[in-house]
């Protein structure tokens, strides 16, 4: 028995307490406290459900030199994250059901945050043949994706939605037009032309999102089954505008936002380093606002970190040749709890939602609320600030644009089925 005592309660409905949290059989048994064997003092803390990350590379098999398994669950519930959805772009990707199966396998040992594998759209991710959607659904997969790559052949997509309807799994996809991105590697813009660097303009992803609303519309009228179709990192005001005209029309589609591109924008490529170095990439002030404005609106569904270690010097590469990605699995809720609730009334209770039933709902699991008989995966969370330092991280890409930055909202106790898996309360 665990219980959290002089706690407030935070989640998708709303904020409450304080309470006294009994934890018990892996299940909230009580809000009004009880007996146990550890007590935490939860005064001025804050308690909501778990997290889930719908987006996070965790290189396993064939790059565990960037990240593995341990390390990235580690990261993932020191961040507050109870589940997360590992991305198949792997070496080799994972399209078969026995890598499922062995992800699966692997992370239920460790012990840490529970993992939900994707399953690669195509074999391969060469975007030609549909890999077995109802196997790799039976072996676990939750989502089917060839994120890393963006999906060309129209036809194919739609073939992928039409497969994964009535399995009930989601397509997500990476919507940038190759042919306009080309080789950029900062928004396309004055900016990128001053500094003379290949641009990745915003109607690569607009142009891109258009076209995959019209592939679902297709496949929704095809199918008996509802097609869903997930945006993954949406980043530019067009696209969300599309997103929200394709919400208002009812067609079954839902997207997510990444903390990069909710707190850095292009200007950050002014000193030329790739640690800013991201696909898509940041954009303007202009497309961050709408971002925000998306999430509090709900054209957004969720937050998603799209973690992407590196080693260093791959990152310490020159901008041109150093790969895309940010790591911010550690990160993720303090930054967003600092610059988005503290600094400009983001309502808690709905940032907290886009962490939890916002991810839940988007692969068809149900809410998850401080309630008695729910499941007790919780994070304990502090307002007491304090500077991000990458060499602490647990995942071994230990490194960050926000190194220094001072935020507050961390976790320092995080539960998944009532199990302590993370606990920093010192």
């Amino acid at each position: 028995m665990i219980l959290i005592r002089n706690v407030r309660l935070v989640d998708a409905r709303g904020e409450r307490g304080p309470a006294d949290v009994l934890i018990g059989e892996g299940r909230i048994l009580s809000l009004e406290g009880g007996e146990a064997k550890q007590v935490v003092d939860g005064t001025g803390c804050f308690l909501a459900p778990g997290f889930l990350d719908l987006h996070a590379h965790l290189r396993e098999p064939g790059e565990e030199v960037k990240e593995d398994l341990f390390s990235g669950l580690l990261a993932a519930v020191r961040g507050g994250y109870t589940d997360l959805v590992s991305m198949p772009n792997t070496k080799p990707p994972v399209d078969t059901p026995e890598a499922v199966r062995a992800l699966k396998e692997k992370a239920k040992a460790l012990g840490l945050a529970r993992l939900h594998p994707a399953a690669a759209l195509t074999l391969g991710q060469e975007g030609k043949h549909l890999a077995p959607a109802g196997l790799l659904r039976e072996a676990g997969a939750v989502l089917l994706t060839d994120d890393g790559r963006t999906n060309e052949d129209a036809g194919v997509l739609a073939a992928g939605l039409l497969m994964a309807a009535p399995l009930g799994l989601p397509v997500a996809v990476h919507a940038e037009d190759a042919g306009l991105r080309r080789n950029g590697v900062m928004n396309d813009g004055p900016l990128a032309d001053l500094l003379g660097l290949p641009g990745n303009p915003p109607e690569a992803e607009a142009a891109r999102i258009a076209r995959d609303l019209e592939v679902l519309r297709y496949a929704l009228r095809r199918s008996q089954a509802t097609p869903r179709l997930h945006v993954q990192h949406l980043s530019t005001k067009r696209g969300l505008e599309l997103l929200r005209e394709a919400k208002r029309a009812g067609l079954p589609v839902t997207a997510e936002a990444t903390p990069h591109h909710l707190t850095l924008t292009e200007e950050a490529l002014k000193a030329f380093d790739p640690l800013f170095k991201v696909a898509p990439p940041l954009r303007t002030r202009e497309d961050q606002e709408a971002l925000v404005e998306g999430l509090l609106d709900g054209t957004l569904d969720a937050i998603a970190t799209d973690h992407a270690p590196h080693t260093l010097a791959e990152k310490e590469m020159d901008l041109l040749r150093a790969p895309f990605g940010i790591p911010s699995l550690e990160v993720a809720f303090p930054l967003l709890y600092t610059e988005l609730h503290l600094k400009r009334g983001f309502p808690l209770p709905r940032l907290v939602a886009l962490f939890t039933d916002g991810p839940r709902q988007v692969l068809g699991l149900p809410p998850l609320h401080l309630e008695e008989g729910a499941e007790a995966s919780l994070v304990l969370l502090s307002p007491k600030e304090r500077p991000v330092d990458p060499r602490a991280f647990a995942s071994k890409a230990r490194y960050s644009p926000w190194a220094g930055w001072v935020l507050g909202g961390w976790p320092v106790l995080t539960l998944v089925a009532g199990r302590i898996v993370h606990e920093a309360l010192k």
